[in-house]
This record gives C-alpha cells, structure tokens and sequence, in this order.
C-alpha cells in the first residue's frame, strides 16, 4: 500500500500516488538493462526509492558512475511527478494545514501541539529514566492504528527499540483502551545491537516496511547506540556525521510517505551560568537541528510533565501535565 504524500514540502508539489517498478526505466533512452540489474541488486526495486537517493550515494552503493547515477536519479524523479520547483505562500501555507496528525490519546498533550504530531515532522521526547517516554512510544503505537475519523492514521508502525524495552504486554494492556483488535500485528519491532545495523536498516529495509502500510516511525531511543559504540572526544565527530545521515534518511522517508517520525533522547547534566546543573537532549546541534519539535518529558511528584524545548509552532516553555495509568497516558486530573 503506497501512503499519499505532497513532495511540495521537500521541492515540488506533486503527489506520490503509485510504486513504480524500476523496469519502467527500460523504456528511457540510454538507460539500460544492466543499470537496472546493478539498482535491483543493490535492493532497489522501484522509482519511490530510487527518488530518496543522492548519485553520489547511488554510485557508492551500485558501483555506477556519477553522470549515469545523476541521469538515473533524474529520470525517475521525473516519471513519479516528483518537480523541483517552488510554490507560492499560500500554498504552501493551505498544504500545511491539510497534513494528517496523529493522537497522542491525551487531549492537553494534542492542543498543546496544535491537534496531535503532524506528519512529515520528526518529534524529539527527551527525559531521565522513568520519565515517559517509552510509555508514550507504546501508547502512539497503538493510537497510530485508529482511524482518522479518532485521531489515528490508519496504518502501522515501525518501531526501532535500541534500548529492549519493547513490551508487547503493555501494548495489548493500552489497546484494550482504545478498542484495537489485535494491534501486534501491525507493529514491525527492530532491535539493533550496533550503530551500522540500525543505519542499514534504516536506509535499506525501512522504505520497504513504509510502503507495506506503516505511518509511524519510531526510534526509542536514538542516542543510546551511538553513546555506548562512539566513546571519548576522538570519535565525537564522527558519531555527529552518522546520527545526522541516519536522521536525514528518517526525514526523507517520512516526507515522501506522508509520515509521523518520533525519536526519543536521553539527557545530559550541563552546569549552568548560575552554578546549577540542568537537564538537557543528548546529541548536541546535530539532534537538534535534525528534529522539528523538541520536548522534555519529567516526572513531578504524582504526575508527569511534558515541556516545549523548541517548536516552530509551540511557544518555548508552554507545558501540560499528564499522568500514566496501567492502560496508557491521560490527562492530569
């Protein structure tokens, strides 16, 4: 099933309506038959992928030369209707608000958002152990199968658990909440045990579980590989380069399959100029540039705190309080 997504927030304003098979480029001057036997070798099997890929890329995983890489890409951007040109304003203004958003299943925590998590947008959750998040992730792995008419997308979700707290008895236990029927088996679980595992999957098998009906792509979380595998200040800038492409593929797919893309992020104490430590997302500029809006998630006495780190959308330090009950999360009381 291919999802309907305005590629106009990334370049043009065309529509990704259909998977075309790569074979469609047999029939284009001067690409031949063994380009396309190297793309269906190296996994690409048709024009929605090839769209996703840079021909410095393409040349690197296909072993074909730059200028062929370029035509191809070109070619195929072409024959999906994926333009590159602006839009006026308006326009994009009107798009924007017809994107799909996603429930949270917590009416304070979806006003505050502006109706729930947009798609296209990656949502950064970052707090200490024990503060929500991972109950948050399961909680919109479930809201994410209800239909748009509750707040839902209709599809499924992938959910990459680097951290193994991934508990499908707490799954079931919020889906007896919202009325869903059997919401395992919507659900794609990966659980990476290194950093080039999780990009290889992430750029290579993704797009293909995307196009099997997932609308929500979650990574719980998306600093705990990178911090255990790239350790001391010698490798500092190299985990920034890989979380960064790893994140950039996230965003590609989400924006041309109409996507909710939600990360979560440990924190790090940093002292402050008036000499008291504060709670702040792992990852430096890299995450944060990365993610469209950035929220921190904090345990207060009976209750739970979510606050607006950074948003385009939500004024910094706006926050609403919510509370986790064995089916999932509410409203504070």
């Amino acid at each position: 099933m291919t999802r309907v997504g305005h590629a106009s927030l990334t370049a043009s304003c065309s529509v990704v309506r259909r998977v075309h098979s790569i074979d469609e480029l047999a029939k284009e001057e001067n690409i031949g038959r063994v380009t396309i036997s190297r793309l269906k070798a190296a996994g690409i099997e048709n024009l929605e992928d090839l769209v996703l890929y840079n021909p410095e890329e393409l040349e690197e995983l296909t072993g074909i030369d730059f200028e062929r890489a370029l035509r191809v890409i070109r070619t195929a951007r072409r024959i999906v209707g994926w333009e590159a040109r602006a839009i006026p304003g308006k326009e994009y203004a009107s798009l924007l608000k017809k994107r799909e958003a996603l429930t949270t299943g917590v009416s304070s925590i979806d006003a505050l958002t502006g109706g729930g998590l947009a798609v296209y947008d990656i949502h950064e959750f970052a707090g200490e152990f024990g503060s929500g998040k991972t109950q948050l992730c399961h909680q919109l792995a479930v809201t994410v199968q209800l239909p748009p008419s509750r707040g839902g997308l209709g599809g499924g979700v992938v959910y990459i658990d680097t951290e193994g707290t991934f508990s499908p008895e707490r799954i079931e236990s919020i889906s007896a909440r919202f009325g869903v029927e059997d919401p395992l088996a919507n659900i794609y679980v990966f659980r990476p045990l290194s950093v080039d595992e999780l990009e290889e999957f992430v750029v290579r098998e993704l797009s293909r579980l995307v196009k099997g009906g997932s609308r929500l792509i979650i990574v719980d979380s998306v600093i705990a590989l990178y911090r255990a595998q790239f350790r001391g200040r010698e490798w500092l800038a190299m985990r920034q380069q890989r979380i960064n492409y790893m994140l950039d593929w996230v965003k590609r797919l989400s924006r041309l399959y109409s996507l909710v893309a939600v990360i979560t992020n440990q924190v790090v104490s940093v002292p402050s100029a008036w000499g008291v430590a504060v709670k702040l997302p792992a990852g430096g500029n890299i995450i944060a540039h990365a993610s469209t809006h950035r929220f921190l998630l904090k345990k207060t006495g009976d209750a739970f705190l979510l606050e607006v780190l950074d948003s385009p959308r939500v004024a910094r330090g706006a926050s609403v309080e919510f509370r986790i009950e064995e089916d999932g999360l509410h409203d504070a009381r």
